[in-house]
């Protein structure tokens, strides 16, 4: 593995500003949102605006990750993605979501997820995952992905492309009448292969209206979580994959979570909609 000296926290730059033309979600300003009491199956209406919302954070994430380079902060990275989704009249969902201070999370290396783009500087050998949610409509769209900066060693690079493989397998297992535990399942054998911790604490979750409708995607394979999959339900998957273990620790600003054993880990997430035979991705650039 990469012999890169671990992560600390680095400065935060001032907020980012949203312009007063854009719809804030109920959740700004205040220290958690309104617990979500609606349907986790969406109509068509709903669907067709977290299309939309899920555009544009797909394609704010793209901006942004063109910026991915030895050198680079990645407090410019959340520059671009919140001037690419105010420009497109989203709202950048993480920005005073609980708090985070910041349009997108930047998770480096050994950060399994919710890093803070700060005054880090990206170094040549990173792997750098990006979690971008867009707001607009009423509705989130919601996706990540783990990228490479500069020259990247073998394990770190295997890490990656099976963790973007163990999204694509579970998103084919999303059926009608299966239990959501089939997601866990697939995720799950798959990163046994290869020997890979799979994080059990942080999981996908229902979205709609709602950032985190409290529905709970598990990604490893549990027997308690047998919510039945059903036409319209709207949530993400989005593994995470260590190379050692799953347990984690987690940084003095509450958001930052670390392998216990400071070992590299990769995610990827999609936003789906379950169809009649199967999911479609919401979060397509």
């Amino acid at each position: 593995m990469s012999g890169q000296s671990l992560l600390v926290p680095g400065e935060l730059s001032p907020a980012r500003s949203v312009p007063g033309s854009i719809r804030r979600p109920e959740y700004v300003g205040k220290p958690a949102p309104t617990p979500y009491t609606g349907p986790e199956v969406q109509d068509s209406d709903t669907v067709e605006r977290m299309r939309i919302a899920g555009r544009i954070a797909a394609q704010a994430m793209e901006e942004a990750a063109k910026h991915i380079a030895p050198g680079v902060t990645t407090d410019e990275l959340d520059r671009v993605a919140h001037e690419f989704m105010c420009d497109h009249g989203a709202y950048p969902s993480t920005l005073g979501y609980r708090g985070f201070p910041k349009s997108l999370c930047a998770s480096v290396n050994e950060v399994i997820c919710h890093g803070i783009p700060d005054s880090t500087v990206l170094r040549d050998g990173d792997i750098v995952n990006l979690d971008v949610t867009a707001y607009i409509g009423g509705v989130h769209g919601d996706n990540n992905a783990t990228y490479l900066c500069g020259d990247v060693d073998e394990e770190s690079r295997l890490l990656v492309e099976r963790t973007r493989e163990s999204l694509n397998r579970a998103i084919k297992a999303v059926k009608p009448g299966r239990q959501i535990n089939i997601i866990g399942r697939v995720i799950e054998s798959y990163a046994k292969r290869f020997g890979y911790g799979v994080v059990r604490d942080f999981t996908g979750h229902g979205i709609n209206t709602s950032f985190h409708s409290g529905l709970i995607v598990p990604h490893y394979d549990s027997p308690h979580h047998t919510t039945v999959i059903q036409p319209g339900m709207t949530f993400t998957i989005e593994p995470m994959l260590t190379l050692g273990t799953h347990e984690y620790d987690m940084w003095d600003d509450g958001w930052t979570v670390v392998t216990k054993d400071r070992k590299r880990t990769a995610q990827f997430e999609h936003t789906l909609v379950v169809t009649e035979t199967g999911a479609e991705i919401l979060t397509l650039p």
